[in-house]
């Protein structure tokens, strides 16, 4: 008897179609960040509504930049603790990672049924969070070799300013991330350096939102605004065409 099929889906929201207010305006799904909590929670039953999936399937973390994967079975009534990357095997259960800036990857192995979403921003992926989140889903019975990613809508490295100290350093820790500015300054592309250790591992599938988040005004951006949303990168797993 053959295996269920398993459907892979992603979906990354904008900033539009919510219930936030100025300078949240206006689909913002970020609950620290100093928005309404009540808009919050309006515009997170309207993302779980509109993508067909029961509210309390979606599964938050506390983001922190750092490396901790985790593989989560079932709902989660607050979000994950201290966590940057999660994984499930679990159908219609959906992961979500939240930017305005970092890079929001969503991995899948659809011939296992594993999914993952991983939020990498500077610090994250310097320390290892993608390396983290491959390792869980091999965990949860992914292999390498059939993963495909996507990696968001993020900051562009022509947008990317840092001191020059510390790009050598996340250059050091991770390879292909160095860049210039469009203005000729040391920069960072993280989804370049992502891309390459994501190849190194072995991965052979990997897809990439070019969006600039500080460029697209219909993204969240903090380097462009300061004070703003967050948008979400949502992945999940349907078997037999449902939820």
């Amino acid at each position: 008897m053959s295996e269920p099929a398993n459907r892979i889906r992603r979906v990354v929201t904008t900033r539009a179609g919510g219930r936030s207010t100025s300078p949240y305006d206006t689909f913002n799904l970020g609950a620290g960040v100093g928005d309404d909590p009540s808009a919050v929670t309006a515009n997170r039953h309207r993302l779980a509504d509109e993508l067909g999936l029961r509210r309390d399937h979606l599964v938050w973390m506390e983001q922190v930049h750092g490396r901790n994967a985790e593989i989560v079975t079932g709902p989660r009534a607050e979000a994950v603790e201290a966590t940057d990357a999660l994984v499930t095997a679990e159908p219609g259960l959906a992961l979500v990672a939240l930017c305005a800036d970092c890079v929001p990857v969503l991995l899948a192995d659809p011939v296992a049924g594993v999914v993952g979403a991983a939020h990498a921003g500077r610090v994250g992926a310097r320390v290892g969070v993608l390396t983290a989140a491959l390792d869980a889903m091999v965990r949860a019975g992914a292999a390498v070799d059939r993963i495909e990613v996507l990696l968001g809508p993020s900051v562009c490295g022509e947008c990317y300013e840092v001191p020059a100290a510390m790009r050598a350093d996340v250059e050091a820790h991770l390879p292909g991330s160095a860049t210039k500015t469009r203005a000729g300054t040391p920069g960072l592309d993280l989804r370049a350096g992502l891309w390459r250790q994501l190849a190194d591992a072995g991965v052979a599938k990997i897809g990439i939102d070019p969006r600039c988040t500080v460029e697209d005004t219909t993204l969240f951006s903090h380097r462009r605004e300061g004070t703003t949303g967050r948008l979400a990168a949502v992945t999940w797993l349907e078997r037999d065409g449902a939820a």
